[in-house]
């Protein structure tokens, strides 16, 4: 069964995102002073006294601004207002009421969707002097809380759940077949688009402005069998910017994310080659050993067949410290090979969870050691055993050797590259470690 789906809504700056942050117990959404620093929908799976629910924060409204922008954003909201069970309309106590709560509690109504009325900034000395006034947006009593001190907000989310079904909510996750995918990349390569393209929907805002996502957003994306978690992260510039920043929390958010997927989807410009903040990408995702597909956007800008191909020999060879990541050319206006990153992505995560059974790892060990065997160090030389597979996500190997020490980096380089060759493992890292074999076995 679907979970129940609330939504926070409401004008710039009424306090949207630290009640989100607070109900979920997370730091998901920015919080700044900075008026709409929310601009997309942002998901969370919520549990209050054995019930569960989906929140959703809303970027905030605003009609006097008319930059495409918040024209987006203000769409953002309308279709966060379809997509809820339960709307809560968060107004300011501290500012009173205006124009723009006039507008969406209209909007709320003419839904006819079930609302509460959450009135914030209520440890403000004498606020519930201006409470009479919200009484004229036709949503019923008004429930004060201040989302920053946690004020009310327990006998808030008592209020949420009894709106929510007493179904029970399956508890199987999927969480073995679900793979996770996050889009990294620089500012304005279109990463938004290509995911707005694959789910076929406006779900995340996109703009000509660089830097138009802030927070990392997650979308679920189903077709038949397969669940892909999608994460469109916040661009990442050049420079580090101050921790006190917007875009230095984006920056974070955008790391975790990459922490908790299976996948990345590195994206670059097609028409800037690959740059040096590409390379800093890439060897972040290294790092962390996570399969990576490399895609090319912006591709029908490149006319010329030559350039097309030397295109792709320089990404290969910026980027063959990511080995053996696929690379793909796309364009998320015209949608060119957009259909297939989704097939290249089964692919992939399909290489990243493959187990090589022990008696076929260990003849090719064999015959690879036999071909080239390791060099003499200060008269000994490294010997290998027995090896096994030891995990998945990404492909671990545990080798038995007489010494650790004796491994030296081109060697151990040279049995990485001969697994690739031999198992494939098409854009997944593989993690060799080495133990020092038992005498007695």
């Amino acid at each position: 069964m679907e979970k129940t789906v609330v939504t926070i809504i409401g004008r710039i700056n009424v306090g949207k995102s630290t009640l989100f942050n607070r109900i979920i117990k997370k730091k998901i959404a920015i919080v700044e002073s900075e008026p709409g620093v929310t601009r997309d929908r942002i998901y969370a799976e919520c549990e209050w006294k054995g019930k569960q629910f989906t929140l959703i924060d809303t970027g905030g409204i605003d009609s006097i601004k008319k930059e495409e922008i918040h024209k987006k954003i203000n769409t953002q909201t309308e279709l966060a207002i379809e997509e809820a069970d339960l709307i809560l309309l968060l107004v300011d106590i501290k500012e009173g009421i205006n124009t723009d709560d006039f507008k969406i509690a209209k909007t709320i109504r003419d839904k006819n969707k079930p609302s509460i009325l959450v009135a914030n900034k209520g440890d403000v000395k004498g606020s519930e002097l201006k409470l009479y006034e919200f009484y004229e947006l036709g949503l019923g009593d008004p429930f004060i809380i201040s989302a920053e001190h946690g004020l009310n907000v327990d006998n808030l989310l008592d209020r949420i759940v009894s709106f929510v079904s007493e179904k029970k909510v399956n508890p199987e996750k999927e969480e073995k077949d679900t793979i996770k995918v996050s889009i990294l990349g620089k500012q304005n390569v279109g990463k938004s688009s290509i995911l707005n393209y694959i789910l076929g929907e406006d779900r995340i805002i996109v703009s000509e402005y660089p830097g138009t996502t802030r927070d990392a957003i997650e979308v679920t994306f189903k077709r038949n069998s397969l669940k892909l978690i999608f994460t469109d992260t916040a661009g990442l510039r050049d420079k580090a910017k101050p921790k006190e920043d917007i875009e230095y929390y984006s920056t974070l958010r955008t790391f975790k994310a990459v922490s908790n997927s299976d996948i990345v989807l590195l994206i670059l410009d097609s028409t800037q080659g690959v740059s040096v903040q590409d390379k800093k990408i890439a060897s972040y995702i290294q790092k962390e050993k996570k399969a990576c597909i490399i895609i090319l956007n912006k591709f029908d800008l490149i006319k010329d067949e030559v350039d097309k191909n030397l295109l792709i020999k320089e990404t290969k060879y910026e980027l063959s410290f990511i080995k053996n990541s696929p690379i793909m050319l796309t364009s998320a206006l015209t949608g060119y090979n957009i259909g297939k990153i989704i097939f290249e992505i089964k692919e992939v995560a399909f290489q990243y969870s493959k187990k090589i059974s022990t008696p076929i790892l260990n003849n090719f060990l064999k015959k690879t050691i036999y071909e080239n065997p390791p060099k003499f160090i200060e008269g000994n030389s490294l010997k290998i055993s027995y090896a096994t597979q030891i995990g998945i996500r990404p492909p671990k190997f545990l080798l038995f050797v007489n010494n650790p020490k004796l491994m030296y980096t081109s060697y151990y380089n040279y049995l990485e590259n001969k697994i690739h060759q031999a198992f494939g493992f098409e854009g997944s890292p593989v993690i060799i470690n080495l133990i020092k074999k038992d005498k007695k076995r």
